[in-house]
């Protein structure tokens, strides 16, 4: 049985896998999702990522179709209270931004969408620096005390308006963001290492890093010569092109090898053991592709090799 990670000082306790809602409504229909958040779920998994954006990219649809799907699952299996759904405000085509006004209309959509009362964390997707971060974290602080959010986080924000968002908070006695969800793997770790995570680790913030297989590069499944069939293959494509990304895919093959697991599992357990990551967070099209994902929560890898590759990755 996997142990359940703590978010910080919060009374919420997660999975150390947190299941990416971006693919429902995307290149996962109702069906597949339903048989993916069923498997995660047999296997303990009770962390559920989505937006209200997804995926309003695809033709034909609106946006908010991830958080239908997951809400109707939640009603058909009777799991809500099992399960803790985080879901994000500010790039829904009809809530934009995050003026006050907006944050509260579409809170309230989301939580029709879901199918609930409550959501248990919301986060603020991309941070709009027009808006004052007293104007954001008041709205927020109004959606925790009307009961309608547990707890508040931020993602793709800068260290400087985060700090000031604490700020907030700490003055005014309202809530405060406890996690973060950064941009963060073994190709990508310019924007988060350094004084975001340095900030996050003084003030106790748990990080959930988005974009932890680097769009399915950290698979393994990209490699010179190769053709993948994947809505995400042009963006993975692109690492196989630096010394960089091709460093790593050695070191992760080496390392998979040694423990007899996939490529992708190596990566996330990578993201595992870096400081303030309680979660990655990673997405699964088909049933098929859980395993890799979900053998990471149980693989520790040595500090020899977590070195391995944080050196590859440099």
């Amino acid at each position: 049985m996997t142990t359940l990670r703590k978010i910080g000082s919060t009374d919420l306790e997660v999975f150390p896998l947190a299941l990416g809602g971006n693919v429902f409504g995307w290149t996962a229909d109702e069906e597949q999702s339903f048989a993916v958040l069923d498997a995660y779920r047999e296997a303990g998994g009770n962390f559920i990522d989505t937006a209200d954006s997804y995926s309003a990219w695809v033709e034909g649809n609106q946006g908010g179709e991830s958080e239908t799907i997951i809400g109707k699952w939640v009603r058909a299996r009777g799991n809500r209270s099992d399960v803790v759904i985080a879901t994000k405000v500010s790039q829904h085509p009809r809530y934009q931004g995050l003026s006050a006004a907006t944050i509260r209309a579409a809170a309230d959509a989301s939580l029709k969408r879901l199918g609930t009362d409550y959501i248990d964390l919301y986060y603020t997707h991309f941070d709009k620096p027009e808006t004052p971060v007293e104007e954001i974290v008041g709205a927020l602080d109004e959606l925790v005390r009307a009961g309608k959010v547990r707890h508040i986080a931020a993602s793709n924000i800068s260290a400087e308006r985060l700090r000031a968002s604490l700020e907030v908070s700490d003055r005014e006695g309202l809530a405060r963001y406890v996690a973060l969800q950064p941009h963060y793997n073994l190709v990508s770790r310019d924007t988060y290492e350094g004084e975001l995570r340095d900030l996050a680790e003084h003030e106790g913030l748990a990080a959930f890093p988005y974009f932890a297989l680097a769009a399915g590069f950290l698979t393994g499944k990209y490699r010179p010569g190769t053709a993948v069939d994947s809505a995400r293959a042009g963006r993975a494509a692109r690492y196989l092109e630096t010394e960089r990304g091709r460093r790593v895919l050695t070191a992760l093959d080496e390392i998979a090898q040694a423990h007899d697991v996939p490529v992708a599992t190596v990566a996330l357990a990578w993201l595992a053991a870096q400081p303030t990551v309680v979660a990655p967070i990673a997405s699964a099209r088909t049933v098929e592709q859980l395993p890799a994902l979900l053998k990471a929560a149980g693989l520790r890898l040595t500090e020899n090799e977590v070195a391995r590759l944080t050196e590859a990755s440099a």
